[in-house]
């Protein structure tokens, strides 16, 4: 334990300046005019696996970004721990949001991190928590003390969906044949207190346009003789909840998994401040289905939200028109039952039965995936707690998250292996969102915690 310790220690500097030149290349997916940043990007991550220690490493074409994959295979009779990571990162927008420059790393001093966060688009998500395992892999590489063999999955599409992941993994089920599947790209509670994440919600990702007249219109002439694409929009999304937040689709709730009083009586006991989370979010109050707590709203409950919304004249001054069409991007969060496939039907069937006469209503599914839910009990998960507990000096807490990772889903039913989410970002993070940050002490406490997972998965393998 103190050889890692003082590795890192020794190393931090080269640790953090390779992120930052990591995280200097804007490898946006969802848009084509960073196409050679996230070529480059998967380059530059082959590069840092080759230099690390791995014997082959390739870079895999698919029909979208390629997937880097590496390993290192010692023993074929020793377990083989699968790392899977992404390289993309999300857009930056709005930039005007930013105190810094996105693609311009800087260590800044907050006051959860008071030893500094890197403040940069991908820092947290993922960048960051996967270049975590390259350093753990270089640890366990030059100090000899790898028990087990390693291989690498990093993909380039996870911020559009992982379109062309799901075809790799079935056709390499042998390259990836693994006994667990390491993934950081999650969070925990906070710096004193780690928790695993246990359980993801599944997601269903959707377009909506809203089409009236053939033209936009004079608001004067038309005005009140035609149907107006963007009020019909409005109160059709409004209509998705009711006076409770519970949404209105029907047969939505059908599969949804409800878990026992018990159940949420344990999920209740991870640290929480409901005061702090409304401070850190400028709110005077929370929002939400009733009958949840906040953490239960965010976890284990089915969501459904507008992620944007467009329609007629928005520039500067005023241009008194009636739009043709209007459009919005809408997504559902779903747990464990919830097939995304089914829901997006379920949705696709609602919205366009409560289109009103004048106008006519598309919707266009974009992508999801299906929920997770992996138990407490596996050889897996006791390694990643004994790993946590040693560095951190408490147990681990296990936790559901809001969030989707839809591929872990696939891993499972494709390689017929357990996933294990070691994340080491904070809520507080900013993924996704105006000045991303990771902390230096997280990036470095990762670092020093991934090679006890391998020390004692292979302990409790044998």
């Amino acid at each position: 334990m103190e050889n890692i310790k003082s590795y890192v220690q020794e190393n931090k500097e080269r640790f953090l300046n390779e992120l930052i030149e990591l995280l200097k290349i804007p490898s946006v997916s969802a848009d084509t005019a960073y196409s050679q940043d996230v070529i480059d990007t998967s380059e530059a991550v082959k590069r840092s696996l080759e230099k690390a220690g791995c014997d082959k490493v390739e870079i895999c074409e698919t029909a979208g970004y390629p997937i880097v994959y590496g390993e290192k295979i010692i023993d074929k009779n020793l377990p083989t721990v699968l790392v899977y990571g992404h390289y993309d990162v999300q857009p930056a927008d709005p930039i005007e949001l930013w105190t810094s420059p996105p693609f311009e790393p800087v260590i800044k001093t907050t006051e959860i991190h008071p030893e500094g966060a890197i403040f940069a688009r991908g820092a947290c998500d993922d960048k960051g928590q996967m270049y975590m395992h390259v350093k753990a892999f270089e640890y366990m590489i030059q100090s000899n003390t790898l028990p087990c063999n390693v291989k690498f999955m990093i993909e380039g599409e996870e911020e559009v969906g992982s379109v062309n992941l799901k075809t790799f993994v079935e056709n390499n089920t042998e390259k990836l044949k693994n006994d667990v599947i390491l993934i950081s790209d999650t969070g925990m509670i906070s710096n004193q207190q780690p928790s695993i994440t246990t359980g993801l919600r599944g997601l269903s990702y959707v377009e909506v346009e809203v089409t009236g007249p053939n033209r936009d219109l004079h608001s004067g002439l038309y005005g009140g003789a035609v149907a107006n694409p963007i009020n019909v929009l409005a109160k059709m999304i409004a209509s998705l909840h009711d006076e409770n937040n519970h949404i209105t689709i029907p047969g939505f709730y059908d599969k949804v998994e409800e878990l026992s009083l018990e159940e949420r009586a344990e999920m209740a006991k991870a640290p929480f401040n409901l005061e702090n989370y409304k401070k850190a979010l400028d709110l005077n109050d929370v929002y939400g289905e009733k009958g949840y707590t906040t953490n239960e709203r965010n976890s284990i409950r089915p969501t459904l939200d507008v992620n944007g919304i467009w329609g007629g004249y928005t520039g500067e001054g005023a241009k008194t028109v009636i739009a043709s069409q209007a459009f919005a991007k809408i997504s559902m969060r779903l747990v464990p039952n919830q097939d995304w496939e089914e829901i997006t039907e379920l949705f696709a069937k609602h919205f366009t039965s409560i289109a009103p006469a004048g106008v006519t209503v598309k919707v266009k599914p974009h992508h999801g995936g299906q929920g997770y839910v992996t138990p407490i009990d596996s050889i897996g998960y006791k390694a990643a707690n004994m790993a946590y507990t040693e560095t951190f000096g408490v147990p681990a807490i296990p936790v559901r998250s809001g969030g989707s990772i839809p591929i872990v889903a696939l891993f499972e039913k494709e390689l017929k292996s357990k996933t294990i989410l070691m994340g080491f970002g904070l809520d507080s993070d900013a993924i996704h969102s105006p000045n991303e940050h990771f902390g230096v002490f997280n990036y470095l406490k990762g670092i020093e915690t991934i090679p006890l997972f391998y020390k004692y998965f292979v302990e409790l393998s044998k």
